[in-house]
């Protein structure tokens, strides 16, 4: 990952400063249910704010279609906002445009604007240059402070680039920083754990980490798919014959790279995907024609948990198994459960990011004990694949 200007170098003092957050919050009954997206982007806010910098925020809501739809409005985000940043935050009914430019004008230095949402705009998806020149005429400064977003070339974040020196805000750059720590310049050995329900949804992630990390364990529905090419009977479990093939390719790369791949020595079986369903453990070589895999094994997790004491570095995308069901859980609670101690003890470095891997991780109580979690899973996956991320690559130095 390439160098790229921080926000402590910049200077805002008495500048329009243009920061694109990600305001894409859930909603429950017209209200903000989970803050957790305004409270990281409150450090950068304030830290403008306490500049004397105008600070005026973008951000898309939704899937609107390129059109205004009022259930789709950002000023539903205003309420919640002002109550995590302390201070009162005032809204425009455009991104663009006089609406835009007047909201701003009648700003004084330290307060906060937010424009609506940013998607209304058809060309805001297409990094329409028009739409682009438009948002950025409304500043002197651009800060980007959503990591969520940064694999997508977008008018607000990657457009907007080209017309103003661009800058990572506060919560980008503790991002970058630590996936830079996990992946770009780890401390080795490193041990990566890739799990959910199949390769197919993975296959560039699996080949650039065969040639990046020390171990990998696969895990969850994908680990079928290897057993399945390695000759072993997977019963009637989630599997993907098709990809065999390059499974064993897979496997192939990481023997020539010399990257140890894990995978389950036991799993829990069951005859029907239910909770709590009647269930046994066997070895991963005798799983019957009418049973599933639906978690790692004992022993399975017990050599996870071997890997963890050689590793330095940890990085996690994917649950071992059927975690959203008990007992199916197991595996990937235990398994988080022990990276967690091994991180507390000062013994590892611990990075993970996905959907399913924060709501097991969440699950496990343990996901503050990570060295870092990231909540983008787009944006996290393609850095895992070694993709360019071009939000990023704008605000290189």
């Amino acid at each position: 990952m390439s160098a790229f200007r921080r926000l402590e170098t910049a200077s805002p003092s008495g500048k329009t400063v243009l920061v694109r957050v990600d305001f894409n919050v859930p909603m429950s009954d017209g209200r903000v249910s989970d803050d957790t997206r305004l409270i990281r982007a409150a450090p950068t806010i304030k830290y403008l704010c306490e500049a004397g910098a105008k600070v005026v925020l973008l951000s898309h809501f939704g899937r609107p279609g390129g059109k205004p739809d009022p259930h789709m409005s950002l000023s539903q985000v205003v309420p919640k906002l002002a109550k995590v940043l302390g201070s009162p935050v005032s809204f425009a009914k455009d991104c663009v445009g006089p609406v835009a430019q007047t909201a701003i004008d009648d700003m004084a230095p330290g307060q906060v604007l937010l424009l609506e949402n940013t998607r209304f705009h058809a060309g805001e998806s297409a990094n329409d240059p028009e739409l682009a020149k438009q948002m950025a005429a409304l500043g002197d400064l651009f800060v980007s402070d959503a990591f969520s977003v940064v694999h997508r070339a977008h008018a607000s974040n990657v457009g907007i680039a080209g017309h103003l020196e661009g800058f990572a805000g506060l919560a980008l750059e503790r991002e970058l920083d630590h996936l830079t720590q996990a992946l770009g310049h780890p401390v080795k050995p490193v041990l990566a754990i890739v799990g959910g329900a199949k390769v197919s949804t993975k296959i560039d992630l699996l080949q650039n980490l065969v040639t990046q990390v020390d171990m990998l364990c696969v895990g969850g529905g994908m680990a079928n798919t290897f057993l399945h090419a390695l000759g072993h009977k997977v019963g009637t479990s989630l599997c993907e014959p098709d990809l065999s093939s390059l499974a064993r390719t897979i496997m192939q790369k990481a023997k020539i790279s010399g990257c140890e791949i894990l995978l389950p020595k036991d799993v829990v079986v069951a005859k029907e995907f239910a909770a709590n369903a009647a269930h046994t453990t066997r070895l991963a070589t005798a799983v019957r024609d009418d049973e599933m895999i639906l978690d790692a094994g004992p022993m399975a997790v017990d050599a996870l948990a071997d890997a963890m004491d050689r590793a330095k570095t940890l990085i996690w995308n994917g649950p071992l198994g059927a975690f959203e069901m008990e007992p199916f859980d197991t595996g990937t609670l235990e398994a988080a459960r022990y990276a967690a101690k091994r991180t507390n003890a000062k013994k590892l470095i611990s990075v993970a990011g996905g959907g399913d891997t924060v709501a097991a991780l969440n699950l496990a109580g343990i996901a503050d004990q990570f060295t870092f979690i990231s909540t983008a899973g787009g944006a996290f996956l393609e850095w895992m694949e070694g993709k360019d991320l071009p939000g990023v690559r704008c605000l290189s130095t």
